[in-house]
């Protein structure tokens, strides 16, 4: 087991699945789960996890409450795991700040290609700040200008940090597909067009609002 390969806490009740995927990742990650419903967000404090998989479904408060919580403070991606295909549940995960859903039952090797390129990504993808219109977006994920900030998830700071990096060019959904999961066949434009939405609300009542839809094509910073 490597530290380095990442840290990986587990928000799930069934003790089979936890059992399971601890087995299988702890033979590349650190791997934590909880041990107190009620104290969810302490014990993650406490562990530091680089990555969160998150059930909906869960004692006291559900996996959706949890993640908005966490979203407070934290930027780190969060995978929800699911026995749910109701796609508004889908929709609701990546709204609360879910960076991935997978519905159970679910193959490891797709998790497991799940987790690598989003780790990669998160620890990765942004080198330097950026800024634009008297804003400066930082590494962590922190939008700010004077006494105005945000704090957005991991994919939010990609695709902000992308059309920051491209300001006033027109950039394609398709090319922000490729850039952000490197042409992962489990990633659709439905899944940015939720995390745009999503983000377009957290930045434009702090006064960002220069992202521009380009219908049919993509969107502009302007």
């Amino acid at each position: 087991m490597s530290q380095e390969q990442g840290k990986i806490y587990i928000v799930e009740d069934d003790m089979t699945i936890v059992s399971l995927l601890k087995d299988h990742l702890s033979a590349s990650y650190h791997v934590s789960s909880v041990s107190n419903f009620r104290d969810v967000k302490q014990e993650i404090i406490a562990f530091q996890p680089d990555l969160i998989l998150m059930d909906i479904t869960l004692p006291y408060f559900n996996g959706f409450y949890w993640t908005a919580e966490l979203r407070k403070f934290l930027t780190i991606p969060i995978i929800f795991i699911s026995s749910s295909n109701d796609e508004m549940d889908m929709v609701m995960a990546l709204n609360m700040g879910g960076d991935d859903f997978i519905s159970k039952p679910f193959s490891l090797a797709v998790l497991d290609a799940k987790l690598t390129a989003i780790l990669r990504r998160s620890q990765q993808f942004i080198q330097q700040e950026l800024t634009f219109g008297g804003f400066t977006l930082t590494r962590e994920g922190l939008l700010s200008s004077q006494d105005k900030e945000v704090i957005l998830s991991p994919t939010e700071n990609k695709i902000l940090s992308i059309l920051l990096m491209h300001p006033k060019q027109v950039v394609s959904k398709e090319s922000l597909l490729e850039i952000l999961w490197e042409n992962d066949s489990f990633i659709d434009q439905n899944t940015l067009n939720v995390n745009m939405t999503r983000l377009r609300k957290k930045i434009v009542p702090i006064g960002f609002d220069y992202i521009h839809t380009v219908r049919g094509v993509g969107y502009l910073l302007q």
